[in-house]
């Protein structure tokens, strides 16, 4: 889960079978919980059966709700992955990057994570499928202006 300091929900990916009530109660719980912790604070929470693992990045909190037995910093290493693919792709990454390009921030989840375990540590093999993504779409949008 991605939010701000507000608690807005900037990005959501969920792996495994949870109902949706319990996911908008552990969400809401969360991003309160998180929220109101002080920075001095460690980055991991006991939740029930759970435990949170977050990371602030300028206004945007970096949130995962695992298992007790996952590895708290392989988790925070997954985190931290994903912001500096996030820095490298948008230069230096804000919420209005995310905003605006949602689809390019689950992708990126998507080629880093698999059923919730990271599976891509290749920061540029990650980018230059990101980099072909782009040509693709961009060549598709000359194609549509430009008809042959």
């Amino acid at each position: 889960m991605l939010i701000n300091r507000r608690g807005n929900i900037r990005l959501l990916k969920w792996y495994g079978g949870m109902q949706v009530a319990d996911r908008m109660k552990y969400m809401h719980e969360i991003a309160l919980l998180v929220i109101g912790r002080s920075s001095r604070l460690c980055n991991f929470l006991e939740y029930g059966e759970y435990k949170i693992i977050y990371k602030r990045y300028a206004s945007l909190y970096f949130i995962t709700l695992c298992d007790k037995d996952d590895n708290e910093l392989m988790v925070l290493e997954m985190i931290h992955h994903f912001v500096e693919i996030l820095d490298r792709y948008f230069g230096s990454v804000c919420e209005l990057d995310i905003i605006f390009n949602v689809h390019k921030a689950y992708y990126i989840i998507e080629e880093i994570v698999a059923a919730g375990y990271m599976q891509e540590s290749d920061k540029k093999g990650i980018l230059k499928s990101l980099q072909l993504q782009d040509s693709m779409l961009q060549e598709e949008k000359e194609e549509e202006y430009n008809p042959k």
